[in-house]
């Protein structure tokens, strides 16, 4: 059986967006007409877009941390397993984004919308940090997990193409659960911004490439 090809497009939301989004990555909005290009494409038998849904007091924004570890982008926080507390990693914390509700948590007007299968909405446990689409970083036990992967695999979906905001952290983080989840994965690499266009691009494509995640172009798909 011929398996199945999906596009999940990564939190394409107006928070992540300029020119008024409080997380805004450099060319976020300019790579929606590329990606509705790809919503055309018979290629993909299913097309999903995701959304950070975080709640107002959520963990990764610097607000809810006591000075003067609080500043977005440059202060980090220790995460802790609620269900294991030998389970821990670091993460950096950001502007309040994405919040339940509001209009930055919105998906850019200009996607094509219509032509989505299905949304999934991620990062609504305010105890952990969800940049993948999948789950949360933990293992031992994992917190929170979306219905992305039963979703996909009940569809019949061997091939899974990652598009989106931003490269090197939830686009990344998606794409490597995609290959922890048995799929083909690959990232179009025109169809993706990074938040650190310089070292950290070139880093997360080096770590991507290595888990054997492959790097195509829209023009590969669409000619």
């Amino acid at each position: 059986m011929v398996s199945k090809a999906a596009l999940v497009i990564v939190d394409l939301q107006e928070d992540f967006c300029p020119p008024n989004g409080s997380l805004a990555v450099s060319g976020g909005r300019d790579i929606v007409p590329i990606i509705n290009g790809l919503l055309r494409s018979p290629l993909f038998d299913l097309k999903v877009a995701t959304k950070d849904w975080h709640p107002e007091d959520h963990i990764s924004f610097a607000a809810n941390h006591p000075e003067p570890n609080n500043r977005p982008f440059e202060s980090f926080a220790t995460v802790i397993n609620p269900y294991n507390s030998a389970d821990r990693y670091e993460t950096r914390l950001w502007p309040v984004h994405c919040v339940q509700g509001t209009l930055g948590a919105e998906l850019v007007p200009d996607l094509h919308i219509e032509k989505v299968d299905k949304i999934v909405e991620k990062g609504q446990d305010q105890r952990v940090e969800m940049y993948s689409a999948f789950a949360d970083p933990f293992e031992d036990p994992c917190v929170a997990r979306s219905e992305l992967g039963g979703y996909l695999k009940e569809n019949g979906v061997g091939n899974v193409y990652v598009v989106g905001l931003a490269m090197d952290y939830c686009v990344k983080a998606t794409a490597e659960d995609a290959v922890k989840e048995g799929f083909d994965t690959y990232i179009i690499e025109d169809a993706t911004k990074a938040v650190d266009p310089g070292e950290g691009w070139k880093n997360a494509k080096v770590e991507m490439e290595n888990i054997g995640i492959r790097f195509v172009g829209s023009k590969d798909i669409l000619k």
